[in-house]
């Protein structure tokens, strides 16, 4: 069993995840997989009762079955304010209201857990309540656990919690998507090294390799002119605001250059369209806006791109980055926590501080000056793809972790 905070067509880095391991046992070793969610498109489903949910049941998708749990968001309102107090004054115990705020809040869901025939429950991703639920299902009697918890290092709000770390040593197993999370769990909250192991996510690398981009730069008038790209969920941490602050100085040396911003819309997207609609109305016109394209679309997105950019504050590794580096693009990413781990400074990206649109301008401009540093970067982030990320490898590293916690449990129930 997999236990997510979401499953196709809900969009995100750990559904995506979570759907490819899922399709991918199923698809190379014949595994029986379900997978437990709640009904939610994204996370904001869980605290806002009037945001558009999935109908609540069972289906199966590409040979896995889904099944989807009522959200109970009713509360969400209230406990953003009580939270956020709590937070602020370090009151005892404020982890465990910012976890319930989080949520999903499903009833019962422990009990359905444990309830489960299966060898192994794996749950992604902290600091979603239903983490919780699966360790406590565990304790319940029900089968070994292993946590995938794409850490966010650095984010104190969402993982300054001591919660989760209680949670990580009660895990049968924990999988960690970089060295950098490994090496944190392990100096800075005692872990065992014995229980981590490090895999990383994976990327369906062909799409991006035969893609084409001249039907994406026809479509939105770009001709040959030079493109930066930021695909991702429009996010108040992705940096997505920093680039459109870089892009003047951008301008002032390459005039026709070209910004597309595409992904899933958030929050923060009406903030970032009025970021849009005060520049200058020159620069305006060089701005393409893509709201929630679909999962077909976006190869040729990449493929159409000259630099991809995303300069996020926290990432657990940042899939976008395999995607790039699969149509060959050079990526720039930030100098913060598991990303410095991800990309190799000169090597197939370049690395700037977060927040800073100087150094970030500075970044795009060297890589749009030099077309041969943009090819070889490229292809160096494909070479990295290929040997570690592709999903078949990611997934035979996934289901030794799962084996593995199996052979345990049986071993001491022995």
């Amino acid at each position: 069993m997999h236990v997510a905070n979401g499953y196709w067509p809900a969009i995100g880095g750990t559904e995506f995840l979570i759907q490819k391991v899922s399709e991918h046992l199923v698809a190379l070793f014949g595994d029986e997989v379900t997978v437990y969610v709640p009904n939610g498109y994204n996370c904001e489903a869980f605290r806002s009762p009037t945001h558009p949910t999935l109908p609540p049941g069972s289906e199966i998708i590409n040979g896995v079955t889904v099944r989807r749990f009522k959200v109970f968001a009713w509360a969400g309102p209230v406990l953003r304010y009580i939270q956020q107090i709590a937070y602020l004054l370090r009151l005892p115990g404020n982890d465990r209201l910012r976890t319930l705020y989080n949520g999903p809040i499903i009833r019962g869901l422990e009990r359905e857990i444990a309830a489960f025939p299966g060898d192994v429950v794996a749950a992604s991703a902290f600091p979603m309540r239903h983490m919780f639920y699966a360790v406590r299902a565990r304790q319940m009697g029900g089968a070994p656990t292993v946590l995938i918890g794409a850490l966010h290092i650095g984010e104190s709000w969402g993982f300054d919690r001591p919660m989760i770390y209680q949670a990580i040593r009660q895990a049968d197993a924990y999988i960690a998507y970089t060295d950098f999370e490994r090496d944190f769990l392990v100096t800075e909250k005692g872990i065992p090294a014995e229980k981590i192991t490090v895999i990383g996510v994976g990327v369906d690398a062909e799409p991006f390799a035969r893609a084409n981009g001249t039907a994406v730069r026809a479509r939105y008038g770009w001709g040959n002119e030079p493109v930066v790209a930021f695909i991702g969920q429009q996010s108040r941490d992705k940096g997505v605001d920093t680039l459109v602050q870089a892009m003047p100085r951008v301008w002032d040396e390459f005039p026709t250059a070209r910004l597309l911003i595409a992904g899933g819309r958030t929050e923060f997207s009406s903030r970032l369209r009025r970021m849009v609609v005060a520049l200058p109305p020159e620069q305006r016109s060089r701005v393409t806006v893509v709201d929630d394209f679909s999962e077909d679309e976006k190869a040729g997105l990449f493929a159409a791109c000259d630099v991809f950019a995303s300069p996020s504050r926290y990432e657990s590794f940042g899939i976008v980055y395999l995607e790039a580096w699969s149509a060959g693009k050079p990526v720039i990413g930030c100098r913060t926590g598991a990303v410095s781990t991800v990309i190799a400074d000169g090597r197939d990206g370049l690395l700037v501080p977060y927040g800073n649109s100087s150094a970030l301008a500075s970044s795009l401009l060297t890589l749009l000056r030099d077309p041969a540093l943009r090819r070889k970067m490229g292809e160096q982030g494909r070479a990295k793809v290929q040997a570690n990320y592709t999903w078949e490898k990611v997934t035979r590293k996934f289901r030794a972790v799962y084996e593995g916690a199996a052979k345990i449990c049986r071993y001491s129930a022995g």
